[in-house]
């Protein structure tokens, strides 16, 4: 990117870096922690033409979330605005719109999660 004049930066984070989810305290860190490795280099790239951007997916339709018990998906969608689960090509469309015409994004955590969080 240095050499090509520019570029960006996409990385998958979690909702749950921002909202904390107990038995996963090692998880949660590792996301809250990605999130702010990408406003800080956001910061210094800046000037080198380079975007650094995250997206923060709330629950969405993979084989994991398949598997929660049938109470679990209750309470996940009772606390979701639009209560559904995501779909994985939500997620891509964000990372698209980032990818090409997001030009004046840089150093945000986008949170696409349905209403569960709002950032």
């Amino acid at each position: 990117m240095l050499r090509q004049g520019g570029g960006r930066i996409i990385n998958i984070s979690s909702v749950v870096g921002h909202t904390g989810n107990g038995g996963q305290i090692p998880y949660t860190m590792e996301k809250a922690a990605l999130d702010a490795f990408t406003k800080s280099l956001s910061k210094e790239l800046a000037g080198r033409n380079i975007l650094v951007n995250s997206i923060a997916p709330g629950f969405i339709e993979t084989e994991m979330t398949q598997n929660l018990p049938e109470d679990v998906q209750r309470r996940i969608l009772d606390n979701i605005t639009l209560n559904r689960i995501g779909r994985p090509e939500e997620i891509a469309e964000v990372a698209a719109f980032l990818a090409t015409r997001g030009s004046y994004i840089s150093g945000s955590v986008i949170h696409v999660n349905g209403g569960l969080y709002g950032g």
